[in-house]
C-alpha cells in the first residue's frame, strides 16, 4: 500500500481541458477495496476560481458489472464513430472528454 494512513492504494489523475477526473483505489479497515471516481470541473464565480465536485462511490461486489457496462458502452462508441454518423475523435469541438477503453 502506498498510505496507510488514508486508506488510498492507488490514484490516477486524469486531466482533460476544464475537467479533471480522480480514479481513487482505497481499502476500508477490513481490507475491502473500493474505487471513488471524481470529476472536478473548475468554473468562475464572484470573481475566483471555484471546482464542482461530483462523486460516484463504486465498491468491490460491483466491479465486474460495472467493468462490463462500461467496455460494452465504449465499444458502441467506437461502432458508433466508424459508422461516420458522429464525429470522429480528432474532429471533436465540443468540451467534453475524449473516451478511453484503458480504465480498468
Amino acid at each position: 500500500m502506498e498510505n496507510q494512513n488514508n486508506n488510498e492504494v492507488y490514484s490516477k489523475v486524469v486531466r482533460a481541458g476544464k475537467r479533471t477526473y480522480f480514479f481513487d483505489v482505497k481499502s476500508t479497515k477490513g481490507k475491502d477495496l473500493y474505487i471513488i471516481l471524481t470529476e472536478s470541473k473548475k468554473t468562475f464565480s464572484e470573481g475566483r476560481d471555484n471546482f464542482e465536485k461530483h462523486k460516484l462511490f463504486l465498491y468491490k461486489e460491483d466491479f465486474d458489472k460495472f467493468q462490463e457496462g462500461l467496455e460494452d458502452v465504449l465499444e458502441k462508441i467506437k461502432e458508433l464513430r466508424l459508422s461516420g454518423d458522429f464525429l470522429e475523435k480528432e474532429a471533436e469541438t465540443q468540451d467534453y472528454t475524449s473516451i478511453s477503453t484503458e480504465v480498468f
